[in-house]
């Protein structure tokens, strides 16, 4: 009886080495099998003015091959021109990709300047521009210090792929949900139709947007894998 009690616990320990010995999917490798095709069909939609397609087909996307991959490490810059890898974050993490000659609606930044000061505790806040320093400093005053605020120079990484592939495969403004392990809970984008709102409307539809998607980061220890958004689980 011991024996076999033995060997079980032997086959149990080798199982589990062996699941996480296993090779993880990166972000930058999901999304490659996949981003021509789903470039093709979502250009083909928004030329239709098939808006609701457009959508499914990002959903889709997302639910179906980005979440559950594994967001790869990068260098980026802070202000001070001082290199930081996004792996020397170690909480869950939101990041809002961006560019600086976007524009927000009124209240989103308020609004995520609201969330960062109720949740820095738990989530890191990070929100990473595609462009040069300088024009991201005239905007990073307005974030919260409790928002770290980096930027890529896509000039200084003409040969880096994954700062090509996640600048120009999902576009921006667009929020990733990342777990402490660097697990891709969550790809959203910014609230629609908020750019012409009152600044109240703004506010609340992008803080609902934001409070949802960091839910999902703090819920995470307690759901486990039933967290993670897929099909099955929206």
């Amino acid at each position: 009886m011991g024996r076999k009690l033995l060997l079980l616990f032997l086959l149990f320990s080798m199982t589990a080495l062996s699941q996480d010995n296993e090779p993880k999917e990166l972000f930058s490798q999901a999304i490659g099998k996949n981003i021509k095709k789903y470039t093709r069909l979502s250009q083909q939609a928004y030329m239709d003015e098939d808006f609701e397609r457009a959508e499914f087909l990002f959903d889709s996307l997302i639910n179906h091959v980005v979440n559950g991959s594994y967001l790869d490490n990068f260098k980026v810059r802070k202000l001070s021109g001082r290199k930081k890898e996004l792996n020397d974050f170690d909480k869950p993490v939101f990041l809002m990709t961006y560019a600086s000659w976007c524009t927000p609606g009124k209240g989103e930044i308020p609004a995520l300047n609201e969330i960062a000061e109720s949740h820095y505790k738990d989530i890191d806040f990070v929100v990473l521009f595609w462009d040069r320093k300088e024009k991201v400093k005239k905007v990073a005053g307005e974030y919260s210090r409790r928002i770290t605020v980096l930027y890529v120079d896509e000039m200084e990484n003409t040969h880096d792929h994954i700062v090509q592939t996640m600048k120009h495969s999902l576009g921006f403004p667009t929020s990733f949900f990342i777990d402490k392990d660097k697990r891709i809970v969550d790809v959203r984008r910014g609230a629609l139709h908020h750019y012409n709102e009152e600044y109240a409307i703004s506010f609340e539809l992008n803080y609902n947007a934001f409070l949802n998607g960091i839910s999902l980061l703090i819920n995470l220890d307690e759901l486990g894998d039933e967290g993670l958004v897929n099909k099955d689980n929206p």
